[in-house]
């Protein structure tokens, strides 16, 4: 029986690159190319002006934005009243308070100025006493407390970015006059008198927004039509970012009137 050679068996193994290579060319490509475009904007934004660069670096600062800044609802670093109205707006009203403390003349009226934080913006009401405080009794003429006070609240708005709102209120008490003068045209021209004296000490001409007079119909003691305190001129610095609202006043006047004979 002849003796037969078993087949000789070969086995090739072929090893391919994907084993040691595989998508890795891939991950490298990706990090180049992020890398190239970060440095892209890099040199976007180097050439780009402080007012987009604002914007970027608010994004970063609060990704869900919470103003607005180049049309969008992202905010910038730059801080105003508007921004930031609690805060800074509780920082002013110190600063105000601090500033009537520290003038002796003044001090002894700080129960008749109240400061105070509204959704609207912060709200100076001058109050008037019995015989006047800051104005002439019946008239628009400022007194020399008027005055003074006023000219130390225009000292610190005239810095602000914030627009401003003057209103002038009266007591029920009617004006006596024959020719037609009243207390509408009484609040609104103390309201204004108030205007042209903080922009003599230089608030800006467009700063002051709206001037009005209400007369009676916004009485601060409503259970006591007649309280002097009734009388009052009040500063509204307003929040920017909220909408003044409309009040259901019967009437809102801007008086130039030219004033008659004092009101008792």
């Amino acid at each position: 029986m002849a003796y037969r050679t078993p087949p000789i068996i070969v086995i090739k193994k072929v090893v391919g690159h994907g084993g040691h290579h595989g998508g890795a060319w891939k991950v490298a490509y990706a990090d180049f190319v992020t890398a190239l475009m970060a440095l892209f904007i890099v040199l976007w934004l180097m050439s780009s002006s402080e007012q987009v660069k604002k914007a970027v670096a608010g994004y970063f600062n609060d990704p869900k934005g919470t103003g607005k800044l180049m049309g969008t609802t992202l905010t910038g670093t730059g801080k105003t009243i508007a921004e930031t109205p609690t805060d800074e707006l509780q920082k002013l009203k110190d600063k105000l308070e601090q500033e009537i403390k520290a003038r002796k003349d003044l001090e002894k009226l700080s129960k008749q100025i109240e400061i105070t934080i509204t959704p609207e913006g912060l709200r100076i009401e001058l109050i008037e006493g019995k015989d006047g405080t800051f104005f002439q009794s019946g008239s628009a003429r400022l007194s020399n407390s008027g005055q003074e006070l006023l000219a130390l609240l225009a000292a610190e708005l005239k810095t602000l970015p914030n627009s401003l709102l003057i209103e002038g209120h009266t007591d029920a008490t009617p004006y006596p006059s024959e020719s037609g003068y009243s207390n509408w045209d009484l609040s609104a021209d103390r309201a204004n008198s108030a205007r042209r004296l903080m922009q003599q000490d230089g608030v800006r001409v467009n700063q002051v927004t709206q001037v009005r007079g209400y007369a009676d119909q916004m009485l601060r003691v409503k259970s006591n039509p007649l309280d002097p305190s009734n009388r009052r001129i009040s500063i509204l610095v307003k929040n920017d970012n909220e909408t003044v609202p409309t009040l259901s006043a019967a009437g809102v006047v801007n008086g130039s009137t030219p004033l008659p004979g004092k009101k008792p």
